[in-house]
């Protein structure tokens, strides 16, 4: 009897995969769904009263797995909460928090995660990062690296670049650039089976052999990218072990220059959670050592940084025609436009955001009319060359849009801010009305007459933006982000 209308050949596996446990494991079926968030620690850290209330108002329980980790009930709705719009927290299912964890990334580190979206393990990773290093989060689907970019935005992560690239375009670029790469593959899906019933529709046999032949072709992809001493996290959300310890083996066989450090598992009658697998692998001897220690400075325009500024002909990585001379002239002038870009920033930021400081490290880059922040962990690296080619929906921070030589700011340097930094801030609370005004992309009235760009706050937190003129907050809030009445 197959009461919850699996694939009666993946009862099959199971039952002589588990042997004994299987029974427990079918069991688990009947058992709602986990549901859980993340706490988001480049807002909230680890001594934040903020997370206390959290905690209090959605009934969270620690992942014993994942320090910024909680358990929440269905019924807690983190989701429809104002609090989401600020990126404090990051929704995400429990198990899937493991191999960002098991990563062990640090500040000041270089890391890729391979195939991002949504985004919550790259968000994850960033926490770890601190905003000091560079994360290249990557999705080859546009659509869903969309998302991922928008969860990056919404998070506040400051160094990091979204790509939408195929790993092998990746690998060729990149070569033995990463201290960490993540490696969490498409897959069967085994183990949303109880979140997405859909899933169980499209499972198959066959449908294992061709994932784990891909997720193959992927590791060898990874392991191109990670640096000698650097390390390797391949993990899935299925069960069989065609996907995961054989695969694992297998490649271990390829590249007799890693080694397995461990491999996790995660089940659902074990413990709560949808599970999960990760391997830890290891290239070479792990490198040890001081990551770093930076902070954030006013980085002033120079020559030198201006020297990655792209010009948007090279955005498509095509000829740009001309020789030498032409294309040092089209370089001048890009640095002089990226040069003009970030002097009207720093005038809007001067007046608008007097307490805000560009990260460290990094150098502008304009896209267009879009100002970026490239974070650069290595003096000059990455730059315009480096980019040049390769699909980037976000090359880092996006400062804002320079056009005919006024400077408005974007949606993703609000969320990167905390209300402290602005000039002035419309201060909200859950249940305000002004608040939910806003988040439905409504105008607020005015009646102190300021004039200008400011923050609109819940709990001191930054949602968006306002232009205030004529006794009236207009609303920036983008269109696509605005809750539906």
């Amino acid at each position: 009897m197959n009461p919850h209308h699996l694939p009666e050949a993946f009862v099959a596996r199971m039952r002589e995969q588990l042997g004994g446990e299987a029974d427990a494991f079918f069991a688990s079926y009947e058992q709602p769904r986990t549901h859980g968030l993340r706490i988001n620690p480049l807002k909230l850290d680890k001594g934040h009263p903020m997370r206390e209330e959290l905690i209090r108002l959605f009934s969270l329980r620690p992942v014993p797995w994942c320090g910024d980790g909680f358990f929440c009930g269905d019924e807690a709705r983190p989701g429809k909460h104002p609090y989401y719009y600020t990126g404090i927290y990051y929704i995400q299912d429990p198990s899937a928090m493991l191999p960002a964890e098991l990563l062990e990334a640090g500040p000041g580190d270089i890391v890729l995660d391979l195939a991002a979206a949504p985004g919550g393990k790259s968000t994850q990773i960033a926490g770890h990062l601190g905003g000091r290093g560079l994360l290249v989060a990557n999705d080859p689907d546009p659509e869903r690296a969309m998302v991922l970019s928008e969860n990056i935005e919404r998070l506040g992560v400051v160094n990091a670049i979204v790509t939408s690239a195929y790993p092998g375009d990746l690998r060729r670029r990149f070569p033995e650039a990463f201290d960490r790469v993540l490696l969490d593959a498409p897959c069967s899906g085994e183990g949303m089976f109880r979140k997405d019933p859909s899933i169980i529709r499209m499972w198959s046999p066959k449908m294992v052999r061709n994932c784990a032949a891909k997720q193959r072709a992927l590791l060898h992809d990874a392991a191109a990218m990670v640096k000698p001493g650097g390390r390797l996290v391949y993990s899935t959300c299925t069960f069989n072990r065609e996907e995961n310890e054989e695969n694992v083996a297998a490649f271990l066989r390829e590249h007799p220059e890693f080694r397995l450090l461990k491999e996790v598992r995660l089940w659902p009658h074990r413990g709560e959670g949808e599970g999960h697998y990760a391997a830890v692998l290891v290239k070479g001897e792990e490198a040890a050592g001081d990551r770093g220690s930076g902070s954030a400075a006013t980085v002033e325009p120079a020559g030198d940084v201006l020297r990655a500024a792209i010009h948007p002909a090279r955005r498509s990585g095509g000829r740009t025609g001309g020789g030498p001379a032409a294309r040092t002239a089209r370089r001048a002038q890009a640095d002089r436009a990226a040069l003009e870009a970030l002097e009207a920033f720093h005038r809007f930021a001067a007046e608008a955001l007097p307490g805000f400081r560009l990260p460290e490290n990094g150098a502008p880059l304009l896209f267009g009319e879009a100002l970026y922040w490239l974070p650069q962990p290595l003096p000059g690296w990455p730059d315009a060359a480096d980019l040049a080619g390769l699909r980037v929906l976000r090359p880092g921070l996006h400062l804002g849009q320079w056009r005919k030589g006024r400077f408005e700011p974007g949606h993703a340097l609000a969320l990167a801010c905390h209300g402290s930094v602005a000039a002035w801030t419309m201060h909200g609370q859950p249940g305000d009305p002004a608040v939910e005004q806003y988040l439905r992309g409504e105008s607020l009235p005015d009646p102190e007459g300021r004039r200008g760009w400011g923050l609109a706050t819940v709990s001191g937190w930054p949602v968006g933006w306002l232009k205030a003129s004529d006794g009236l907050q207009k609303n920036r809030l983008p269109k696509g982000l605005r809750r539906q009445i």
